[in-house]
């Protein structure tokens, strides 16, 4: 390193410090998390909100759904990209991740070194829009999803090939299982008994049974499963496979695919979202600008929206009107009518927004 480096260091280290308030620390397994420094400004909690997860800024933006604007954003860490709410809407899980940013395919030995303290959950009062702690979630936690009775998070560790059982309660890793490389996608099953995580390596589906805490059956659905969702009754999962421009349709008592929903050519099927209804699945394609949907009775695709720039996570509101996404590179995110399929609305977001949820409190 240079001497002219090495003076520049404390200005540098002086700035940050006086511009960004850092996330805490993620907690020893086992052990309680500390309380996190104050936010640098005041955050709205609204009722009624959309939550948004900006990558490359690490802070969460808060947007009032009622006035269609922007609350304000808190600082939760590095990478916040998968989110869920719990079943009770009174706590935000993120998954938080010190390792770089990369696509797909780069050569990681050219990457700078991971920062795994920076690996973990952040926990979130949505009654105070306030980060309370950072959990312990295994290494590179991409997605997240929570227990019904709202225990238990299960994480997808990205560069382990892990899926992490986390007890809440005292932040513990209890158990973890080998679910195939690169794992992304991660969503509970209605009934609270299966985990089922995407593997983007292995083109499938890895089905956790917690009871008999064993993956029951992997199920091949294509080339870069990105994500899963099922049916209200939990009797089918859609994995969208974003490589082949598919949904494989998952009969969930058998553990069998049923067909594959062709998307046509040039879609990059990414992010699902179920109408509360259960009658529409919409899905995000990233790149190719739509959100297309999909008739549940016929499983087959009978419209699409054109959403923005790289739409990724997606949601749809309690009363099933209205659709958001997260559009990455335009810093922004899409209100998008139902009814009438248009974007009737875009609210600014942080840097590099990647996933949303709808809380209705």
């Amino acid at each position: 390193m240079s001497f002219r480096r090495l003076l520049s260091l404390p200005l540098l280290f002086l700035l940050a410090s006086c511009n960004s308030a850092p996330a805490p620390a993620p907690a020893a397994e086992g052990e309680p998390a500390g309380a996190p420094p104050p936010a640098p400004a005041a955050v709205g909690a609204p009722r009624h909100a959309l939550y948004v997860t900006n990558e490359r800024q690490g802070t969460l933006t808060v947007i009032d759904l009622d006035t269609l604007e922007p609350a304000g954003s808190l600082p939760l860490g590095k990478r916040p990209r998968g989110i869920v709410a719990s079943r009770d809407k009174t706590r935000l899980y993120v998954a938080l991740s010190g390792s770089p940013i990369a696509g797909p395919g780069v050569d990681e030995s050219t990457l700078p070194p991971a920062d795994k303290g920076a690996d973990g959950i952040g926990e979130v009062d949505t009654a105070t829009s306030t980060l309370l702690r950072v959990l312990r979630a295994g290494s590179d936690p991409e997605g997240v999803a929570v227990s019904p009775d709202g225990t238990e998070a299960y994480i997808a560790n990205e560069d382990t090939a892990q899926m992490s059982v986390v007890h809440i309660a005292d932040g513990a890793v209890t158990r973890s299982f080998e679910v195939g490389e690169e794992p992304e996608g991660i969503s509970v099953t209605p009934d609270g008994r299966q985990v089922w995580v995407t593997s983007e390596d292995a083109g499938a589906v890895y089905v956790v049974d917690l009871a008999g805490k064993r993956v029951v059956k992997s199920i091949e659905v294509g080339a870069r499963p990105r994500s899963v969702a099922f049916l209200p009754d939990g009797s089918r999962a859609y994995i969208p496979a974003e490589n082949e421009a598919t949904v494989t349709v998952i009969d969930a008592a058998s553990l069998t695919a049923l067909r594959k929903i062709p998307l046509g050519d040039g879609m990059r099927p990414m992010g699902t979202a179920m109408a509360p209804d259960g009658k529409t699945l919409y899905v995000s394609t990233g790149r190719s600008r739509m959100v297309l949907l999909i008739d549940t009775a016929t499983d087959k695709v009978v419209g699409q929206i054109e959403a923005g720039q790289r739409p990724w996570g997606i949601a749809v509101s309690d009363d099933g009107s209205t659709l958001f996404t997260a559009n990455g590179p335009s810093n922004d995110v899409s209100v998008i009518d139902v009814a009438t399929r248009t974007v009737k609305k875009r609210i600014p977001a942080g840097d590099g927004p990647w996933g949303v949820v709808v809380v209705r409190r």
